[in-house]
């Protein structure tokens, strides 16, 4: 009997969507297609699949609103929120579309009398992309565009939560006129997962997901020899300096630490804040947050919505609750959030203070809509602090000193540093990470070096 994925809808709970795991055999043949494709596609010049795979970009903006509403019921983000997703999976698409030709043009060495000399990024072959559930589309469309720009074929495996978005990919694909076998899809279990990602055919996987999973890649692709690029969690730090504008910090990090319901590897997590600002900041971190509608996310109005499912709420009330018995204080009363109930996905926000890095909440990656706060004295302590990390996503500073700012970014261990925002990706930088927040790169120039690999060309010319 075929095994079945069930997608469980954390906005009512009944089974939004059913889909037949692949077989062995269906494993095969898209591997062996894949394998065939690539060989095809790579010959294609370069501005001829840009054209292909913009067509693709614009039929899938096309389906906009339905996309938006699947992302609602599949996950749980507001609807309301919903339509950024398809507008970021647009900006970074036609970001790396317009960049192609130039990143991916060769390089050539300063000359050198009676000889030719270059280096080209050629295709790596079949890229295994492993996609998340939180951001749907614009984790995959990291990895997944970039991938199909340089002449790679692509293998799909998305979320059991979020299984439509792979095949919204295809559609989109189809429409545009993608030769068979370029980009597939293949719904999975963990084992046929792993299977594939070892597979000898598979050049490179780009995974993004937990840590746990990011160890599972590297001991699965060690089987087939593949390389692969990780995009993992992240406890993400914000400093408050003294010389800081307030207001934008109050509502750009309140912001980045609940949107999306605080299930963001890059959202915001710990914030330290300078002594003299400290009182002032809380109070308006706790009056925002508590200005948030927890509700339905079909609603319109709802501005909070559930967490993917209970046992993720219940994950972040055992580390909230293990703060409080540690000393820490919660300062958002839940009573403002009628539609939080325990046993259900429904979590109401909160606010802790009086924490310290003894505590899992300042240590542990925390997918849900809670925020550690602790006071400094210095920026030396605010950098000690940051750095006191297992995971380098990424880090924001708020200051009006730029110069400042920069002295401190240069040493803080982290892939990306903001300064005056937080909880963006710029398509035109490097989207990496270090310690456990991962490996490897994707977006700007610099992430088509992952998906290629150099080739130099040494030709004597003939005289």
């Amino acid at each position: 009997m075929t095994e079945l994925q069930q997608t469980i809808s954390p906005v009512d709970g009944r089974i939004y969507i059913e889909r037949p795991l692949a077989d062995p055999a269906a494993i095969n043949r898209t591997l062996d297609a894949a394998v065939a494709a690539q060989q095809g596609w790579a010959q294609v010049p370069l501005a001829q699949r840009v054209a292909v795979l913009t067509k693709a970009v614009d039929a899938f903006v096309a389906s906009a609103g339905d996309i938006a509403t699947e992302i609602t019921w599949q996950m749980g983000r507001p609807i309301r929120h919903s339509p950024g997703e398809v507008r970021g999976f647009e900006e970074r698409a036609r970001h790396m579309l317009s960049i192609a030709a130039d990143a991916l043009a060769p390089v050539v060495p300063e000359a050198k009398a009676g000889f030719q000399r270059q280096i080209k990024r050629v295709p790596l072959g079949v890229v295994a992309v492993v996609a998340p559930w939180n951001y749907p589309y614009l984790t995959a469309v990291n990895a997944v565009i970039p991938a199909l720009i340089a002449g790679n074929s692509v293998v799909l495996k998305h979320s059991h939560q979020t299984p439509l978005c792979a095949e919204r990919f295809g559609a989109a694909f189809a429409a545009a006129g993608l030769p068979l076998g370029v980009f597939q899809y293949l719904h999975l279990s963990h084992a046929a997962t792993s299977g594939l990602m070892g597979d000898p055919r598979v050049a490179t996987v780009c995974f993004t997901g937990s840590v746990s999973g990011g160890h599972a890649v590297v001991q699965a692709t060690a089987r087939g020899f593949a390389t692969a690029g990780l995009e993992l969690g992240g406890k993400d730090p914000a400093y408050v300096r003294a010389d800081a504008n307030l207001d934008q910090a109050v509502e750009a990090l309140t912001d980045g630490a609940f949107y999306n319901a605080g299930q963001s590897c890059c959202g915001i997590k710990r914030i330290y804040v300078a002594a003299p600002l400290y009182e002032r900041f809380v109070d308006g971190v706790v009056a925002l947050t508590q200005q948030y509608r927890l509700g339905s996310p079909l609603d319109p109005e709802t501005t909070l919505g559930p967490v993917v499912r209970t046992a993720a709420a219940d994950a972040v009330r055992a580390q909230v609750a293990a703060a409080v018995h540690a000393g820490a204080r919660q300062l958002v009363d839940t009573k403002h959030f009628q539609q939080a109930a325990a046993g259900t996905p429904y979590l109401a926000p909160q606010v802790l203070v009086d924490v310290t890095h003894a505590m899992a909440i300042m240590r542990e990656e925390t997918f849900g809509p809670a925020l550690g706060i602790m006071k400094v004295g210095s920026d030396a302590e605010a950098l000690q602090l940051m750095n006191d990390s297992d995971y380098g996503l990424t880090a924001a500073i708020f200051s009006s000193d730029s110069v400042a700012a920069e002295a401190l970014a240069d040493r803080l261990e982290t892939g990306t540093v903001f300064l005056n925002r937080c909880d963006y990706l710029d398509p035109a930088l490097a989207w990496t990470g270090v310690k456990n927040s991962g490996r490897g790169c994707t977006l700007s120039r610099v992430g088509f070096e992952q998906l290629t690999r150099p080739k130099s060309y040494h030709f004597r010319i003939p005289t």
